[in-house]
């Protein structure tokens, strides 16, 4: 018997009824949620699917080369060996989950929050956020601009990997981030592409990003701070750097609670409680926790961001940084076409042909090292300061 080859052509039929089971579940949504119908994409390219666009959108990033690093990229504590400290991968589960809840609650669209949550920290460097600040430092010097890793995770998935997602989710990766004391966003509407390029350019040239264009994009950056706030607390307390015994400000403790289950628990209620996604349009905190998250936000600065103790190898890990940044310049400037960036990044057959012709060698060099992992970063600048050592003979 002759074996069919070729493309697998879905049930005849299903692809409508799961559609029109598609409508009917999202006509329990919120009047103001996001759906299928309203997704926009920049190519729409043509597929045969049975899954609505936001939840293709996530399957699309979790398939990315860039969302399989997440695997070892430092949350906040860099350079400390501890297996039960919080990554980035782990940060990003938190988000969604969180995020997932009160879009639920709040009858707004799971598949578009997940998606966001997924993709919004894709562009984070090595090394956290001070890595963040040196590879802002280098690209600024070499004339390209500041570096923000809000607008690095829109790179990485609509130029670099292409993956042709939704305005909506690339929207909300674009907007989650800023610590901006935020008690109420309300969504700004983004007619289209070219209004959503500008809204990319604006935020690389430094300006804070405007709201999100849906609520669902908005529930994910308040996620971001219920994910991280109280985890911060605990990581700190796992590796030592606080003693278990430290207070958190009083105010802190009587309105938000003292651990992290009792810090999520109380955002999210608070949230639920003073958001309307049915009239208004609105995600928001009471004012009483925004004020006692501020002054958990301050303490957490002072006690973990800023102490001594995390911050002792800062300057070394800058060093990386220039010495890393400079190297794969010369390399690209020189055509060493067995250099680490050609073989790892330019020649790896994911990255968008478009994006590989249209980008300066500057730009390049900032996308290969935004997207390393800490543990591919040291390597990298270990064969960069180490010299090689031949074995036998040549």
């Amino acid at each position: 018997m002759p074996v069919k080859t070729g493309k697998r052509k879905p049930h005849k039929g299903l692809e409508s009824a799961v559609a029109t089971m598609t409508q009917k579940r999202e006509a329990l949504l919120s009047p103001l949620a996001a759906i299928s119908a309203d997704a926009i994409r920049r190519h729409n390219r043509k597929t045969e699917d049975i899954r609505t666009p936001y939840s293709r959108d996530a399957d699309r990033i979790i398939h990315t080369r860039a969302y399989t690093r997440y695997i070892d990229k430092t949350q906040v504590f860099y350079l400390v060996e501890n297996d039960h400290i919080t990554h980035r991968v782990i940060h990003v589960q938190l988000v969604s989950k969180i995020a997932r809840t009160i879009g639920r609650c709040l009858r707004l669209n799971e598949d578009l929050i997940e998606a966001i949550a997924l993709g919004h920290d894709i562009g984070h460097t090595p090394y956290g956020h001070f890595g963040e600040t040196c590879l802002s430092e280098l690209c600024e010097r070499h004339c390209i601009g500041k570096f923000f890793h809000n607008v690095q995770s829109v790179r990485f998935l609509d130029q670099i990997e292409d993956c042709d997602l939704t305005m909506q989710v690339l929207d909300g990766i674009l907007c989650h981030n800023g610590e901006a004391d935020d008690v109420k966003i309300v969504p700004e509407p983004c007619p289209g592409w070219a209004e959503f390029d500008k809204k990319v350019q604006d935020a690389t040239d430094g300006k804070r990003p405007k709201s999100s264009m849906t609520l669902e994009g908005c529930v994910v950056k308040f996620a971001d701070t219920i994910a991280y706030i109280g985890r911060d607390l605990q990581d700190a307390r796992e590796v030592g750097l606080i003693a278990d015994d430290t207070k958190i400000p009083a105010v802190c403790r009587e309105v938000l609670g003292e651990n992290n289950r009792e810090i999520i628990n109380t955002l999210i209620f608070d949230l639920l409680e003073n958001s309307d996604t049915e009239e208004e349009g609105c995600i928001s905190y009471s004012r009483t926790v925004e004020e006692a998250l501020i002054s958990l936000r301050s303490f957490s600065r002072q006690q973990i961001y800023d102490n001594p103790a995390l911050c002792s190898e800062r300057e070394k890990v800058r060093a990386m940084y220039a010495t890393l940044f400079h190297t794969c310049l010369e390399d690209l400037e020189q055509e060493r076409q067995n250099a680490r960036i050609s073989l790892d990044f330019l020649k790896s057959g994911y990255v968008s042909p478009s994006y590989l012709e249209s980008a300066t060698p500057a730009e390049l060099v900032r996308d290969f090292i935004a997207g390393m992992t800490d543990r591919y970063f040291a390597r990298r600048f270990e064969e960069c300061v180490i010299p090689r050592r031949i074995e036998g003979r040549f």
